[in-house]
């Protein structure tokens, strides 16, 4: 089973699919072969290839096959195995040990002209890159570093939307997966417990007015300990285990996070963003609030009202006008 390269429902995949659907009951080698059209020599074959990857997959005589546990670790088969279907996120999945960051790998996807969907994930990145150019801390097999390629048929300026729609993805599947109670910081932030544990970054290569294609970088702080974040980022960045006391199912949460974002794209792409900004407005923790806005050399404070129709956030400043915002460093002041 490839941890890395094209992967589209695979054998691997498939046998995968069928062993979880069939939950704690088990599935015979007969069944799985005439389902796969291949004989039950080649699905033992399969079979003892996922057991060497650290698959426990159990096998009763008269009964048949019984998945117990699949491993902490991330594969694109099983990553496909527990998606199911999408209309495009995640119909293409690539696992990679390492790499220098997964938008570097998805940029040159992009270019080769990949249809997008794509998803790259790495176990750990030597150079994961948060918003302006800020170093992303990307240990190995603790958290979900990941990117997706997208082509949307949008403006450039609209491309916040993707951000919104992003982060009420991470927000659903968090809270589906997990005991955490997430909230958004605008432009790009999840927190939970008032600290940072996921970040979403967008890269866009657009004419004037025209996408052409954009890389949606995800980082989900899952299994960090506090000694895994650098001293100078342990005041504002939390990891999900580090608030709950537990361990969570990383490959779970990135199967729900998978389907989220498919949803929630398929929402922009049927011209249904204002549903997203309604969701995404009830859990952001930066509206009705006094904010400073650092945007280079310039900074807008006022208070942070809403969301316009494109995914920009509209500022009333101390002059009583409405700045609309796009991006930047925001601070809550008190």
């Amino acid at each position: 089973m490839s941890n890395a390269g094209k992967s589209k429902m695979s054998m691997d995949a498939q046998i995968l699919s069928a062993l979880r659907a069939a939950g704690p009951g088990t599935i015979s080698g007969g069944e799985l072969a005439q389902k796969l059209g291949i004989s039950r020599a080649a699905i033992w074959a399969r079979i003892e290839e996922m057991r060497s990857l650290g698959y426990d997959i159990e096998a009763t005589p008269h009964l048949g096959y019984r998945l117990a546990r699949a491993p902490d670790v991330l594969h694109a088969d099983d990553l496909l195995s527990r998606l199911g279907a999408v209309e495009v996120i995640g119909r293409d999945i690539r696992v990679f040990q390492q790499t220098t960051s997964t938008s570097d790998v998805v940029e040159k996807l992009a270019r080769d002209g990949v249809e997008e969907g794509a998803v790259v994930f790495a176990e750990s990145q030597t150079r994961g890159r948060g918003r302006l150019g800020r170093p992303w801390v990307s240990p190995a097999g603790k958290g979900l570093w990941f990117s997706v390629l997208l082509r949307p048929d949008i403006r450039p300026q609209a491309t916040t939307q993707l951000v919104v729609a992003a982060a009420v993805a991470l927000t659903r599947a968090i809270r589906s997966q997990t005991s955490c109670q997430p909230e958004i910081k605008w432009p790009n932030d999840i927190l939970v417990g008032g600290k940072k544990v996921a970040g979403i970054l967008t890269e866009l290569n657009a004419e004037l007015d025209q996408v052409k294609y954009v890389i949606l970088g995800i980082g989900i702080d899952v299994n960090l300990d506090t000694g895994d974040f650098p001293a100078e980022v342990r005041r504002s960045a939390t990891s999900l285990k580090i608030e709950t006391g537990e361990s969570w199912d990383r490959a779970a949460l990135a199967a729900a996070v998978l389907r989220e974002l498919d949803q929630a794209y398929t929402r922009i792409k049927t011209g249904q963003f204002a549903v997203l900004a309604e969701e995404w407005e009830r859990q952001c923790v930066t509206l009705n609030r006094r904010v400073a806005v650092r945007s280079g050399a310039q900074v807008i404070h006022g208070r942070a009202e809403s969301l316009d129709s494109e995914g920009a956030l509209l500022v009333r400043t101390q002059h009583g006008r409405l700045e609309q915002v796009i991006g930047g460093d925001v601070t809550l002041e008190k």
